[in-house]
C-alpha cells in the first residue's frame, strides 16, 4: 500500500444535502442554490452525484465503505474528511469543527467499522477543544505529506496552529503553517481547495500565499524527495482544481494503478501540460458533481482515506450487528 494513496476509503451518503448556510460566511467557494430548485431537488440531484463518485471509485478498484444519512440537521456530511482522518501504523484523529451544526458530524459507527475492519491502535479525540473556540478541521484544514511527514495548512478560523502543533507532535508530522489569501484579501478557508499531494506530483496554488519567502519555503518542501509541482492559478482553484486527492486502485488482473480523483470541472480547468505532468505518475479519474459544490466542496471533501491495514477474515474481531448493518460495503462482499 501506498503511504500517499490509501486504496480504501470512507464516504458519506448523505439524503439531505444542501448548502450548509452556517459556513457560508467564510466559505468564499460556497453558492447559492439555483432559486428554481426546490431543497428537495438538490438533495435529490446531489445524492445521485454521491451515488456517481462511489460507483467511479469502486470500478477504479478502490475499496468503499458507503454510510447512509437521512439526518436533515447534518447538511455538510458527505464530507467526513474534516472531522476524521487514518494514519499508517494504527492511529485514527478525531477533529473539532468551526460551525456547531457540524460537530455531530462525527460518528460513532464510522469508527466502530474501522475498529472491526481494520488495525486500529489509538484514537485521538480533539473534539473536547471546541468549547475553547479553537478549531482544525482534519484534512480539509490540512494537506498531509505522508511520505515526508509534513502536515501543510492554512491559516484560518478552520485551522488553529496550536491545535496543528498538537496534532504534529502526538503524529509525527512536522507542522507547516502559512497564510492564503485570494486577490481579494480573503483568507482560504480550507487548504485542501488550494493544494492536492500525490505521491510524485503536488497541485498547489503558490500564488496564493502572499509572502514570498513562505511561498518558496512551501516550494521548497514539497519538492525535496523529487516531486513534480503543478501550479494552479486562482482561477483554477475556484474550479476545484486543488480539491483532488490520489488514490491506489486496482486493475481487473490486480495490479495497482494510481489515481487522481477530482471534479469534471476541476479537470477541465487544467491546461495541457498541466494533465501531462499529472498523468506520468497516476491517472486521472474525474465525475460531475456540480451539485455538491454549491457547498464550498468538491471530490477531495467527499473523501475520507483509510490509511490503515485490513484486518482478515479470520473470526479474530467479527463485525457488529449494527457495523454490518450500516456499512454499505459488506453488503457489496468487496
Amino acid at each position: 500500500m501506498s503511504a500517499q494513496a490509501p486504496s480504501a476509503v470512507v464516504l458519506v451518503r448523505a439524503e439531505r444535502f444542501v448548502p450548509n448556510q452556517a459556513t457560508a460566511a467564510d466559505n468564499a467557494f460556497q453558492a447559492a442554490p439555483p432559486a428554481d430548485r426546490s431543497s428537495a431537488q438538490i438533495s435529490s440531484q446531489a445524492l445521485a452525484e454521491m451515488d456517481a463518485v462511489a460507483r467511479m471509485l469502486r470500478e477504479a478498484g478502490v475499496r468503499v465503505h458507503v454510510f447512509a444519512d437521512s439526518d436533515h440537521t447534518r447538511p455538510d456530511s458527505v464530507f467526513p474528511n474534516n472531522w476524521l482522518s487514518t494514519h499508517a501504523g494504527g492511529s485514527v484523529a478525531v477533529y473539532p469543527m468551526y460551525a456547531s451544526n457540524r460537530r455531530h458530524e462525527r460518528r460513532a459507527d464510522v469508527l466502530e467499522m474501522l475498529k472491526s475492519s481494520y488495525r486500529v491502535q489509538t484514537i485521538i479525540d480533539y473534539s473536547g477543544l471546541e468549547p475553547d473556540g479553537i478549531f482544525l478541521e482534519g484534512t480539509g484544514a490540512m494537506v498531509l505529506d505522508h511520505v515526508s511527514r509534513v502536515a501543510y495548512a492554512a491559516v484560518s478560523h478552520r485551522a488553529d496552529t496550536h491545535v496543528l502543533e498538537r496534532f504534529c507532535t502526538d503524529f509525527g508530522y512536522e507542522p507547516m503553517a502559512f497564510d492564503a489569501v485570494d486577490s481579494a484579501g480573503v483568507p482560504v478557508y480550507h487548504t485542501n481547495v488550494m493544494a492536492c499531494i500525490g505521491t510524485d506530483v503536488a497541485l498547489v496554488a503558490l500564488e496564493m500565499i502572499p509572502d514570498e519567502a513562505r511561498r518558496a519555503a512551501v516550494r521548497e518542501r514539497l519538492t525535496v524527495n523529487g516531486r513534480q509541482v503543478v501550479e494552479l492559478t486562482e482561477a483554477q482553484v475556484r474550479e476545484f482544481a486543488g480539491n483532488a486527492v490520489e488514490l491506489c486502485g486496482r486493475t481487473a488482473q490486480g495490479r495497482r494503478r494510481y489515481l487522481m480523483a477530482m471534479s469534471s470541472r476541476a479537470r477541465r480547468s487544467l491546461r495541457d501540460d498541466q494533465v501531462a505532468v499529472i498523468e506520468e505518475s497516476c491517472e486521472i479519474l474525474d465525475v460531475d458533481i456540480p451539485t455538491i459544490e454549491l457547498a464550498g466542496g468538491s471530490v477531495r471533501c467527499m473523501i475520507a482515506g483509510v490509511h490503515l491495514d485490513r484486518r482478515r477474515d479470520d473470526g479474530h474481531r467479527p463485525a457488529s450487528a449494527a457495523v454490518a448493518a450500516i456499512d454499505e460495503e459488506r453488503g457489496l462482499g468487496a
